[in-house]
């Protein structure tokens, strides 16, 4: 009778095994229709870079290149038209200055408001994140004006002001969650020793804060690299603006340089900020895992 019972739990378990595996075909033509709207594009874009102007406009879109020299020509007629250089210049400083000292001030933010106890501490804390919770857009006029009367327009100086202001409120929430978690015997040992507020900032609590800091620094610094409504109507003169400014300003010449080029151009405004992804990845994702947990 025993025996019986456990044959037929087994076939059970073999039936139930064997539906688990069989393929879901819905399932799996999902999957593919949702792959190919995202994969098109990229191809589309892969392949358009190696094409000439004439090539482009005569042939399918999706058609492949007949030779993939034209990519050079492409990219200096981009980089010469649309002025990349100082374009990419002065995202690169806006996006590394203006995300490093947000960070910074973030961390020096998040370490008084758990370090310190003092009243109205979760009030400052909320008048910090505040500035995330209205839309950016509703800066956008009176800040227009401000800069206007301080001669800040068109100024680098005003940007880094205007790009590290703005980048400071989420790498405080970020930072406060992971200080709170850090134990508070370090510092008390470390003031104990002699140690003065800022060493124990410097030497303690910062260390332990490159994982979280690193991942905030690079969300900070993909947003103002990408960044084009502050930066068109606070910096547009060629010296001052950033690079996704001189790409729209290189699309009023789409007639007369093809598709092809522009999107030449946007491939290599892209490469910065894909190239620092790669270098710190581990860092950014061993960061966002621990400010999850």
């Amino acid at each position: 009778m025993a025996s019986s019972i456990d044959d037929l739990d087994l076939k059970a378990l073999v039936a139930a095994e064997r539906r688990n595996n069989r393929p879901n075909w819905p399932l799996a033509v999902l999957a593919l229709v949702i792959s190919a709207v995202w994969i098109v594009p990229f191809y589309y874009m892969a392949t358009s870079i190696f094409k000439t102007t004439e090539e482009y406009s005569q042939n399918h879109p999706l058609s492949l290149p007949a030779s993939w020299h034209p990519v050079i020509e492409n990219a200096v007629t981009a980089w010469t038209n649309a002025k990349m250089a100082s374009g990419l210049l002065n995202s690169m400083l806006y996006s590394t200055v203006g995300a490093g000292l947000a960070v910074f001030i973030a961390a020096l933010a998040a370490y008084g408001l758990t370090r310190f106890d003092f009243r109205g501490r979760n009030l400052w804390f909320m008048l910090i994140f505040s500035g995330t919770v209205f839309p950016l857009q509703m800066y956008l006029i009176p800040l227009f004006f401000t800069y206007q009367g301080l001669n800040l327009l068109n100024t680098h100086a005003g940007m880094l002001i205007f790009y590290t202001a703005i980048c400071i409120p989420f790498p405080v929430l970020v930072l406060r969650n992971f200080m709170n978690g850090l134990s508070r015997e370090m510092d008390e040992a470390a003031r104990m020793d002699g140690a003065h507020e800022l060493t124990v900032f410097l030497k303690i609590i910062l260390p332990n804060c490159w994982g979280p800091m690193t991942a905030t620094f690079l969300l900070q610094f993909t947003w103002i690299w990408n960044d084009l409504l502050f930066s068109t109507v606070l910096a547009n003169k060629t010296d001052v603006r950033s690079i996704m400014n001189a790409l729209q300003t290189f699309q009023g010449s789409y007639a007369s340089t093809g598709p092809n080029v522009v999107m030449t151009a946007t491939i290599i405004a892209s490469l910065p900020s894909l190239i620092l992804f790669f270098l710190l990845r581990r860092h950014f994702m061993e960061g966002m895992r621990i400010s999850t947990v």
